[in-house]
């Protein structure tokens, strides 16, 4: 198995620069993750319900939503400029160098999210580890998010192998569960605030870091 494909968000890209924003308009830097929790849930809900709106539209009604539940109000400019840091966040630390490693070992890398297109490539090239993907794939293709298992079975088709050629990395447990289920393999990056449930799929691969992971993955999928 020599095709490993990253989640972005929180995977590879480091979102507590948004925090600085979310400290400045709420006085709380912590809603940033009341936030994201209720992005993600806003994606499941249009995914279950079979409604695709792109993952920036999603990210601004919740953004209003956490406003008004933290009785904060929003101007259009401010939604715009805490929506704006998503396309100008850095790597977490040991991102680069880990997507170095496996390029040396010969693994084909891509980058699968929820993000669309309109975004995607921003936040890549702005991270400066756009060059290490030889593709870089939106479930805007599909029109639902992950971890419904056409976004996986999408990604394969693209790569031009089965689902059981790739290896899903992914600091969300949604997202290793929802791979593995459509016929990947997955590892787990268990980075601060992330964990695996009961019902999860458990992933061969588990690690604390992106070195601990990628170091799995170098002696497994030779």
């Amino acid at each position: 198995m020599r095709v490993i494909v990253f989640d972005v968000n929180e995977t590879l890209l480091d979102l507590d620069p948004m925090s600085t924003q979310f400290e400045k308009h709420f006085g709380d830097a912590a809603v940033a993750k009341k936030w994201f929790a209720q992005l993600l849930q806003n994606a499941l809900v249009a995914t279950v319900t079979e409604t695709y709106h792109d993952f920036v539209d999603l990210a601004k009604d919740a953004l209003g939503m956490v406003a008004e539940l933290q009785r904060v109000s929003l101007s259009a400019d401010d939604k715009d400029k805490i929506l704006a840091t998503m396309r100008d966040l850095p790597p977490h630390d040991d991102v680069p160098r880990n997507l170095e490693r496996l390029k040396k070992k010969g693994f084909r890398l891509a980058a699968l999210t929820n993000s669309p297109y309109r975004s995607l490539k921003d936040q890549l090239s702005n991270a400066g580890i756009s060059g290490f993907f030889e593709q870089t794939l939106s479930v805007d293709e599909v029109n639902v998010f992950k971890p419904h298992r056409a976004v996986y079975e999408m990604a394969a088709k693209k790569l031009g192998v089965e689902t059981n050629h790739i290896r899903m990395v992914a600091a969300h447990n949604w997202d290793t569960t929802g791979a593995i289920r459509a016929g990947c393999r997955a590892a787990f990056l268990a980075r601060a605030g992330h964990v695996l449930g009961e019902a999860d799929e458990r992933p061969d691969i588990i690690g604390a870091t992106m070195d601990e992971v990628i170091a799995q993955i170098i002696q497994q999928d030779k």
